[in-house]
Order: structure tokens, then C-alpha cells, then sequence
């Protein structure tokens, strides 16, 4: 596995709340956002805002405070077999495989590991968003 954040998502309970504050913090909604789902490029990262029950499901665990953080972290990957890959590495390192690789309803590729104390990392192939030379999520420009 290359070292590498791509994208923090927050589990939010109200979108048009959580984007407007983010917005007034001078954030700028990319085009690839839609209605349950906001982008923000930040800084080579990408800050996602999702519905913390949808978050939960997706990531197969309970939406309970006591569970799930309501913060997945992110590792972009450039194909689906690279995505099974590093679900395996971070399997053999001592993560708690929660999802196994998977297309998903977006159109990517996902599947998601706990770490050892139980921070949850998604591991993806994201046809809609490619990784530059450096490996960061390219986003369209605000709308």
C-alpha cells in the first residue's frame, strides 16, 4: 500500500446545513456534488460530506455514536483489483475486514477495514474522479 489520505468523509445528520457551514468556512462545492453528497477539494484532499446513516450502511455498521465515529478515511486507488489489493494488505496487518470489494451504487468500487482501533478506511476506484501523477483525487471546478 502507498501511504496516502484521499478523502476525509463526515457522516452529517442535515446536508444543506453541514454544506452551507462549510461553505460560509470558504469551502467551494465541486460539480460532482449532488443532492446527498458534497465535495470540497482541500488542500490535495478531498473533504466529502455523506448522510451518517448512508455512511453506516455502506460501511456495514450500526449508525450508534457508541460504533461508528460518524468519519471514514479514504484511500483512493486507480482499479478495482488494486482496491481488493490493499484491503488484503491492511487485513494481513492486523485490520478487521468490515466490507469486501464491491461495486457500488455510484459506480465505483469499494470496500472498507477498521484499523486497529477501529477507525474506519474505504478503500476505492472511483472511475469519475482519476488520481493525478501524485495520487490525489481530481475533482471538476466549482460549479
Amino acid at each position: 500500500m502507498q501511504p496516502r489520505l484521499t478523502l476525509v468523509t463526515l457522516g452529517v445528520e442535515d446536508m444543506p446545513r453541514a454544506r452551507r457551514f462549510y461553505e460560509a468556512l470558504g469551502f467551494q462545492a465541486s460539480s460532482a456534488s449532488q443532492e446527498s453528497v458534497t465535495f470540497f477539494a482541500a488542500g490535495g484532499v478531498v473533504l466529502g460530506l455523506y448522510g451518517r446513516q448512508s455512511l453506516a450502511d455502506d460501511a456495514h455498521v450500526m449508525n450508534s455514536k457508541s460504533v461508528f465515529s460518524g468519519i471514514t478515511l479514504a484511500h483512493n486507488v486507480g482499479s478495482e483489483s488494486e482496491v481488493d489489493t490493499v484491503l488484503a494488505e491492511a487485513v494481513n496487518a492486523g485490520a478487521q475486514l468490515l466490507k469486501p470489494g464491491q461495486k457500488v451504487f455510484w459506480g465505483g468500487y469499494s470496500g472498507y477495514f477498521a484499523d486497529p482501533d477501529g477507525h474506519l478506511w474505504e478503500v476505492a476506484y472511483n472511475p469519475m474522479a482519476p488520481l493525478n501523477e501524485a495520487g490525489h483525487i481530481t475533482l471538476p471546478p466549482p460549479a
